[in-house]
């Protein structure tokens, strides 16, 4: 009995905080709105492979629209945080360069967008040492999403991995971002930046903070699912990705499973397959997946196929084309990189300097 009411005071617990991280959520995008000037945005992607239709849905499209709002958006290319699950850096270099045409090539604007990296910011990842400082080690074992990535890895857990939580809050901080859209799974993550930044504050900085306590903007994105009915990942293999050429993306359609019966219904639970290609072509074209199985009808898998297929490399078109154009000058990609990671270590020493500042280690 004792050990359900405990379970029972977590979940509470749980459910208090997630409200209350809505309720956030709600206020700072009304704010947001009003005055985009204010906020400053961090996101960003592990480069482990190229980007598909669900980082697009997901993400992509969301930060070109805070882009475009006014909003100072910056995008972290992780590339430390491969190794917390990895043992390998092949490809990374091919993987990072890839990241940026397809972020140019969604519309993100590097006048406007700080792209960088983690490793070309070491002023960045200094500032782990005195955030490590302020979470305990029981902290860190209670996030969720750690222990979940662990479970998916099959490794052992590692230092890195433990603590990467608090590396993301060096991201986040280091430029003093206030929002990071993310989705509901991530919420442990700005929950622990929000506390490394109260307590910084706190312990060194009450008379004048240096940190913001970011608040986070859930995304409204549904989970996109991949060509299989399962959640869209490149380690699948039933991801559309945003650089495949028309030929590419028909062959990968063309082979994905379908089921036995003709008529063609929108039924994600029963149906998944049929229903994650329903869902795919429902994106691309702004239509309601019902519609599009009700227009289909009798006619089949393939009419669905084909219809899908049709949808995608249209509204893939643009992109694509955008993408080979950019990938035309390869070092001009390398220079605007570059040029991020500059502007990144600038920001990052100017934190870093407020924090050795506060923390009287300024000699």
């Amino acid at each position: 009995m004792a050990e359900e009411q405990q379970l029972t005071a977590a979940g509470n617990e749980i459910s208090a905080s997630f409200l209350a991280a809505r309720r956030r959520s709600e206020n700072t995008m009304a704010a947001l709105e009003k005055d985009p000037s204010k906020f400053t945005m961090l996101t960003g992607d592990r480069p482990t492979g190229r980007l598909h239709l669900g980082h697009y849905f997901g993400s992509i499209r969301e930060r070109v629209a805070m882009q475009n709002r006014g909003v100072n958006t910056n995008i972290i290319i992780a590339d430390y945080q491969v190794i917390t699950d990895r043992d390998t850096t092949e490809h990374i270099q091919d993987n990072v360069l890839n990241l940026v045409l397809d972020y140019l090539a969604a519309g993100i604007d590097p006048e406007r967008t700080m792209i960088f990296t983690h490793s070309a910011v070491p002023q960045e990842n200094q500032l782990m040492l005195p955030f490590l400082s302020l979470v305990t080690e029981a902290e860190l074992h209670r996030n969720p999403t750690v222990k979940a990535e662990m479970e998916a890895s099959g490794h052992a857990l590692t230092g890195l991995l433990l603590t990467y939580p608090v590396h993301q809050a060096c991201d986040i901080l280091f430029c003093k971002a206030n929002v990071v859209p993310i989705g509901k799974d991530n919420l442990p993550h700005i929950e622990i930046t929000r506390t490394i930044a109260r307590r910084f504050n706190e312990r060194y900085a009450k008379k004048d903070p240096v940190f913001p306590e970011p608040a986070a903007i859930l995304s409204e994105a549904a989970e996109i699912p991949g060509l299989d009915g399962r959640k869209m990942s490149k380690s699948y293999g039933n991801s559309i990705m945003l650089g495949a050429t028309a030929e590419e993306t028909a062959k990968l359609i063309r082979k994905s499973k379908t089921d036995g019966e003709r008529r063609i219904t929108f039924d994600p639970v029963h149906r998944p397959e049929v229903s994650a290609l329903l869902t795919t072509a429902g994106l691309v074209t702004d239509r309601n997946p019902e519609d599009i199985a009700a227009e289909i009808g009798d006619a089949g898998a393939g009419a669905l196929k084909q219809y899908v297929t049709q949808s995608v490399n249209e509204f893939l078109a643009p992109h694509r084309e955008r993408r080979a154009e950019l990938a035309q000058d390869m070092d001009t990609i390398r220079d605007i990189l570059h040029d991020g990671n500059k502007r990144a270590r600038e920001i990052a020493e100017q934190t870093l300097d407020e924090v050795r500042e506060a923390m009287g280690m300024k000699y």
